[in-house]
């Protein structure tokens, strides 16, 4: 299993622990909080969680990945492609939707995940919280109908899509344990309980590379 963008790794330490599979996690970005490669936080997880020999972490991102075509079963990617959208444009989020098809074997799965907002108008009293300053959220989150037409165009069939029900729920978790919220209740988690759920969402995506 290939896990893009894996942060800190526990979800790559939790699919090695619990399915028993082999996870190659790849991240080329340092934690923002100490500052130390997200790689040296995977291996650090992977022996507290005793998953040491089936996690595997390397700093590369995407689309530049080096990997080998056609060499993966899985890929899993949460929270992480939305960061290049954000910060590089539509054009690299597909880049890296394309290097994902590239690198999975021909009728495997990916599944995507990550921050979404709902198909509707932006509340009035949200536009400007979320639509100014140097990384607006508008910049980084897509509708789950854009999402969908943007794995399309990688090659993939789409098997199940939609919002997750509790998206609203997990939203209000990342604000109140999310360190970077916690010290600053005036930024994201002001912008959080403003929206109360009526533009911000989470989106998944399950596909398929096509035999």
């Amino acid at each position: 299993l290939l896990d893009v963008g894996f942060n800190r790794g526990y979800q790559s330490c939790f699919l090695a622990k619990e399915y028993g599979c082999f996870v190659t996690g790849i991240d080329p970005w340092n934690d923002r909080h100490d500052g130390r490669p997200h790689v040296d936080h995977l291996m650090d997880n992977a022996r507290a969680w005793k998953v040491e020999d089936r996690v595997l972490g390397v700093q590369v991102g995407v689309p530049d990945t080096h990997l080998a075509t056609n060499s993966f079963y899985y890929v899993y990617t949460t929270t992480a492609l939305e960061m290049l959208r954000g910060l590089q444009g539509e054009t690299a989020y597909r880049e890296a939707l394309a290097e994902i098809h590239r690198v999975l074997s021909p009728g495997r799965l990916m599944a995507l995940a990550e921050p979404m907002h709902l198909d509707v108008e932006i509340p009035a009293d949200l536009v400007s919280l979320i639509s100014q300053g140097d990384h607006p959220w508008t910049d980084f989150f897509a509708t789950i109908e854009e999402t969908e037409e943007a794995v399309l165009s990688a090659g993939f069939e789409i098997l199940e899509a939609g919002y997750a029900p509790e998206a609203r729920l997990w939203w209000e978790e990342y604000a109140r344990y999310d360190p970077s919220s916690r010290r600053d209740p005036q930024g994201e988690a002001r912008t959080i309980a403003i929206d109360n759920g009526r533009w911000l969402s989470f989106g998944y995506v399950i596909a398929r590379k096509r035999p």
